[in-house]
């Protein structure tokens, strides 16, 4: 049974914004991974009807889940390090930062080019023709962004628990 004491911990704003914290660096995380294997696994297959439906969802999935993420976790971020009492100015939070902005600065790139390889191999199963080269050097370029995104992301986890 829960006592008194136990239950003023669910009134804890910290605790529920670590909670908000939490889910978003997992949805960020899990679902880059998750559609990066999907898109991935799918191009190594050739199959157009197959790519085309592999990146259009990973477009949306990218803008219903990615998105918000990426908008909540510097959000909650900041407020949990200012509530906790960390300087914002502190050497492992402005590593943080620029560690998240780099995986965003891959980002962007990453989700054009998914649409635009959405567009490519949609084009190509309409018009029965072989995938183009640019769907081959976008593809390049997408799996080549992912690499410093997915490393930074990884360099951020590390700097939030360790916080050096």
């Amino acid at each position: 049974m829960l006592t008194l004491p136990d239950l003023a911990l669910f009134a804890d704003g910290y605790l529920w914004l670590k909670v908000l914290h939490i889910l978003s660096a997992t949805v960020l995380f899990g679902t880059g991974l998750g559609t990066a294997f999907h898109m991935y696994a799918t191009h190594l297959g050739g199959n157009r009807e197959a790519i085309a439906v592999a990146a259009r969802r990973t477009v949306l999935a990218d803008w219903v889940f990615t998105t918000p993420a990426i908008v909540v976790q510097p959000a909650t971020g900041l407020a949990l390090a200012w509530l906790a009492g960390y300087p914002l100015d502190s050497a492992w939070l402005l590593a943080t930062y620029g560690l998240y902005a780099l995986a965003g600065a891959c980002w962007l790139p990453v989700v054009v080019i998914q649409m635009r390889v959405a567009h490519l191999a949609t084009t190509a199963v309409d018009a029965g023709t072989a995938l183009p080269p640019a769907y081959h050097a976008l593809m390049r370029a997408w799996f080549l962004l992912g690499w410093p995104a997915f490393l930074g992301l990884v360099a951020v986890f590390v700097l939030m628990v360790f916080k050096p």
